[in-house]
């Protein structure tokens, strides 16, 4: 889709209160052009697609910090090269740096570079830090708020990915340029906190502004999956439950038709995390997926020493085990214990010995048929899961039925340490999962042991131009240990997620709260005052002229 509004110039951005540091006209147009495809989640070939926006923008103005922030910032962002083993990329990185420090450029920008530069180093909460300082002065900087939001997203932090947009919402007015993805980048970050009713609501605010919004359709395809609501999630998604219901040859033909060529021209994460989900899940569920692997391998093989997301090594590390490449698989396991045991600064790297490792460790005994060991490596470290990052639509199930055993095998009798062998093993289902399958009840004795929690897609709508497909991973499948002796109805204490917490800043804050929204606790900027969680209420803070409040 092309840009509806005029792409800015350099006195468009001045007006915004967002001055660019460049003499060009078309440079700022350029800049404009990349981020509103950046943030569409489209490749508008109208506007000469993301890497033509780029290379013209890099030739309007070599010297242009923002345009070397901005293309370097995408790169980083995509966790596809690292500048550990890119070094192209760590070129681009100090090229940027260098520039910076040849002319006079304002604070804001200054702060872009030195975020760029620092989530390059895999400092992914320094970087966070940065572009919010950008945000608390220049709260409708899109360059800022979407790095953030997607950073936010890498490293589990859930709350802070909601309040990041929460902050700054009442600023981005209807004159201000993309200010309709702004309601759906905070409705993602609402849904992903158990704010559902809220999250549906500004997710379908910014559909009737433009209905082709990929993250507000993302929002709400996680909303009904996360509530189960399998109607209404099919009928959003523009299928009907009797049509998908078991429907795995037809989920493959749609891996086939669509996801797969997606992935073969574009190599992107999304594109390959996708694949190596639904993948994963139909072979759990028992379903042949033939050669396929084969297909993902090819592209995933040579991210293997990657290692700039533990979320990203996960799924590699599907691949190579599905096709069956020990090579692969051992190279990935040795090279990610060696980076963990040099971490220096990269987050990634001083998460990987106590949770990545002993996460791909579970994957491989898994596949080797050891459900034992696999519970043994799942249970110290299930807190903490989330902070490999990825939404609970994708975590929580993964979990659970990793821990079930092996793919089309029954669970074990036993599955933890210390559980009495014969225990009775229960699997707990969210309708989403069974109705899709089986149209069973969800929990109990009589129901036929559970294969996985969903049927086989992955997150419906990463990119805008990948067209509707049906809801995807299911939520809530829990495994839980009960002796012969338990009677009862089966506990409701699952296992929590894990909530990062950050220590309050003392900085000051200068605008109200976001309408309809209660305070968020663990932010890690203060509020005027807190407001239980379980009491709804509406702060009242200074009005902000012009806002919505």
């Amino acid at each position: 889709m092309a840009a509806t509004t005029p792409l800015r110039d350099c006195q468009a951005w001045k007006d915004a209160r967002l001055p660019l540091s460049t003499p060009s006209n078309e440079a700022c147009r350029l800049f404009d052009a990349t981020l509103t495809q950046y943030v569409r989640w489209t490749n508008d070939q109208g506007l000469g697609g993301l890497e033509g926006c780029l290379s013209k923008l890099k030739a309007a103005d070599p010297t242009f910090a923002m345009g070397h922030a901005i293309a370097n910032g995408l790169v980083l962002i995509g966790t596809g090269s690292s500048v550990r083993l890119d070094k192209e990329l760590d070129a681009a990185v100090k090229t940027m740096v260098e520039v910076a420090k040849t002319q006079p450029l304002t604070h804001r920008e200054q702060l872009h570079v030195s975020a760029v530069e620092t989530f390059a180093k895999g400092n992914f909460p320094k970087a966070c830090e940065l572009w919010e300082q950008i945000l608390q002065e220049h709260p409708t900087d899109m360059l800022a708020l979407k790095f953030s939001h997607d950073a936010y997203f890498y490293l589990g932090y859930q709350e802070q990915m909601r309040d990041s947009v929460a902050r700054v919402y009442p600023f981005w007015t209807p004159d201000v340029p993309l200010s309709s993805y702004v309601k759906g980048i905070y409705s993602f970050g609402l849904m992903e906190t158990n704010l559902y009713d809220r999250a549906e609501k500004l997710a379908k605010e910014a559909l009737s502004i433009n209905p082709t919004d990929a993250w507000s359709v993302h929002t709400v395809a996680h909303i009904h999956e996360m509530k189960a609501e399998v109607q209404e999630g099919l009928e959003f998604m523009q299928h009907s439950e009797a049509h998908w219901k078991g429907e795995y040859e037809a989920a493959l033909t749609i891996y086939d038709d669509h996801i797969l060529p997606s992935l073969r021209a574009s190599g992107a994460m999304l594109d390959v995390v996708d694949s190596c989900s639904m993948l994963y899940r139909l072979q759990m569920e028992g379903v042949s997926v033939g050669e396929r692997w084969q297909d993902v391998l090819s592209v995933t093989r040579k991210h293997s020493r990657d290692h700039i997301l533990l979320f990203n090594d996960a799924h590699f590390l599907m691949a190579s085990l599905g096709a069956g490449d020990a090579q692969t698989t051992q190279e990935l396991l040795t090279t990610l214990r060696d980076v963990s045991e040099s971490p220096g600064e990269n987050c990634q790297h001083l998460l990987a010995r106590d949770v990545g490792l002993p996460l791909c460790q579970a994957l491989v005994e898994a596949q080797d048929g050891s459900p034992d060991r696999v519970v043994e490596l799942l249970l110290p470290i299930r807190y903490r899961l989330v902070q490999i990052g990825g939404s609970n639509a994708q975590v929580s199930p993964s979990l659970a039925r990793v821990m079930q055993g092996p793919w089309g095998q029954e669970p074990p009798q036993s599955a933890a340490p210390g559980c009495p062998r014969g225990g009775e093993v229960l699997a707990v289902h969210t309708p989403v999962s069974l109705s899709l399958r089986t149209g069973r009840p969800a929990v109990g004795k009589g129901v036929p042991t559970p294969r996985p929690a969903s049927w086989g897609l992955t997150c419906p709508m990463h990119l805008s131009e990948r067209r509707l497909q049906p809801v995807t991973d299911s939520r809530g499948l829990e495994l839980l240990i009960r002796p012969p002796q338990a009677r009862g109805p089966v506990s409701s204490s699952f296992w929590p997620r894990a909530q990062p917490r950050r220590a309050p800043s003392t900085a000051p804050l200068t605008w109200g709260s976001p309408p309809d929204f209660q305070e968020p606790r663990g932010s890690h900027l203060a509020w005027p005052k807190v407001v239980p969680i379980s009491k709804p209420a509406k702060t009242q803070g200074p009005r902000v002229p012009g806002s919505p409040l």
